[in-house]
């Protein structure tokens, strides 16, 4: 999954690259910022995951013959498709680590290279980034209500077809135990996990007799789905019945499932039913449209549920569906560039920029990051980005170089970590955010500033370019 064609792009890339080429611009010099506008589910933070992904895929990125005679069918020239042929991006990549939590307008990722290879790659960064940071995000939300409880990812069947591969990844990266995706368990080092459909208790004259099957195929890791007719006459009792017979042959069963109805009603009882037959140690597991919401609420009827299954309002993001991340250009052919908008929020950062993360003495978040120049070391003092009028003092606090170079020459500077070290990282960091920025409902807004260089720096550009219209 991870062997992309460089035509995974959008036309308007190609489009300008041939222009660049042709105009002889090939070699002019480019730095492009990724980061976005707004925080999905009107929180207060998100979880940037999907970067190691991105090294591996750009660093052997091509063309291969059958792309360029299909690009040669759409009208793009001989020259330009020879140049195509020895494609591979050379550039360099700094970014926050993958797994922290970032903030709206600050740079998460820069790109430089020359402006057709830093060009032909947006399409994929943004796919990937805004994708998993997205689903990461919202898997984190969850874990931050569900405590010790496992998290199951059980979103393939509902996922945006194969976004449904990045998922399973980007859950893990959130905080998630483990995925029904067994691809993506395969590929990404995933623990699997599964239990029964209905269909399979449905295709029996007899759910005991079901069950009994089902236990006799999986004895080590039998999970048994008790809602297919009546939870707590015929479902839970025929668990039971299997679960001392799976005793008296050495076994355990491991847990049973709740899949429909008043989950804390059923899980209540199902826990008693359980408990006065001596299984104590089975646990309960419930899925069914489940989110940060209702679980929240589950566990706040104290409902005795281990483990939640969480699928399509996590693999789909809902109710966002998309995070607005975007890549626009801060330097080209050695100058500073901007772009300046009607719209204040949306006129860029130019220049070569550094991300602080702002900290006390304790080495503690003070809940703010302010971007300067990159050959800036310290900050004195932030500026709002947009609202000039506000500022903050931060010359006495400890300040946190967040953006570090990951590719160099197109090759990966880091070492590959698994799921579960970034995981362990995110969570690591998420506990450095006070809490006011991690609550749910109207959390405290994270700050972003600018230093005093890169505003003067950005205020010369807009009356340059202001000068340049009289």
């Amino acid at each position: 999954m991870e062997k992309f064609s460089a035509i995974y792009t959008d036309l308007y890339q190609l489009s300008m690259a041939q222009v660049y080429f042709e105009k002889g611009h090939q070699d002019h010099d480019a730095v492009f910022d990724y980061f976005f506008r707004k925080l999905p589910f009107e929180g207060g933070y998100a979880v940037f995951a999907g970067m190691e992904d991105l090294l591996g895929i750009i660093s052997n990125l091509r063309f291969s013959e059958e792309d360029l005679e299909y690009l040669k069918e759409q009208g793009f020239k001989e020259a330009f498709l020879e140049y195509l042929k020895n494609f591979k991006f050379n550039g360099t990549i700094y970014s926050s680590r993958e797994g922290d939590v970032v903030f709206p307008t600050r740079p998460v990722l820069q790109v430089e290279a020359n402006i057709i290879e830093a060009q032909i790659i947006e399409t994929i960064l943004l796919n990937l980034l805004n994708f998993q940071t997205l689903i990461a995000t919202k898997a984190s939300r969850i874990r931050l209500v569900a405590g010790d409880a496992k998290l199951l990812d059980f979103g393939l069947r509902r996922a945006q077809a194969t976004g449904g591969y990045y998922a399973s990844r980007a859950a893990m990266v959130g905080g998630f135990n483990g995925t029904s995706n067994v691809i993506a368990g395969k590929e990404f080092g995933i623990p699997v996990s599964g239990t029964m459909a209905h269909s399979f208790i449905q295709s029996y004259d007899d759910e005991l007799e079901a069950f009994r099957d089902f236990a006799e195929g999986r004895p080590k890791n039998c999970v048994l789905l008790v809602d297919t007719y009546d939870t707590l006459k015929s479902g839970v009792p025929n668990a039971i019945k299997v679960a001392k017979e799976m005793e008296a042959r050495g076994d355990k069963l491991l847990a049973i499932r709740l899949d429909s109805g008043d989950l804390s009603y059923f899980a209540k009882n199902s826990r008693k039913m359980l408990d006065d037959a001596g299984l104590e140690y089975v646990k309960i597991a419930a899925s069914n449209q489940l989110d940060e919401n209702v679980i929240k609420s589950l566990l706040e009827q104290q409902a005795p549920i281990d483990v939640f299954g969480v699928g399509t309002n996590l693999v789909t993001g809902d109710p966002d569906g998309a995070l607005d991340g975007v890549y626009k250009l801060s330097w080209s052919n050695g100058k500073p560039r901007i772009k300046i908008s009607e719209s204040i929020v949306k006129v860029t950062l130019p220049h070569k920029k550094q991300v602080f993360r702002i900290k006390d003495k304790n080495n503690r978040c003070i809940g703010a990051d302010a971007v300067g120049l990159r050959d800036q070391n310290h900050i004195g003092e932030m500026f709002h980005p947009f609202e000039p009028y506000k500022s903050m003092k931060i010359d006495d606090y400890e300040q946190e170089p967040l953006l570090k170079k990951v590719m160099e020459n197109g090759k990966v500077l880091i070492e590959k970590r698994s799921l579960a070290e970034i995981s362990e990282y995110s969570l690591s960091r998420l506990s450095e955010l006070p809490i006011e920025y991690k609550r749910f409902n109207n959390p405290h807004i994270y700050k972003i500033g600018i230093s005093t260089q890169l505003r003067e720096e950005r205020e010369k550009l807009i009356q340059s370019h202001k000068n340049s219209l009289k």
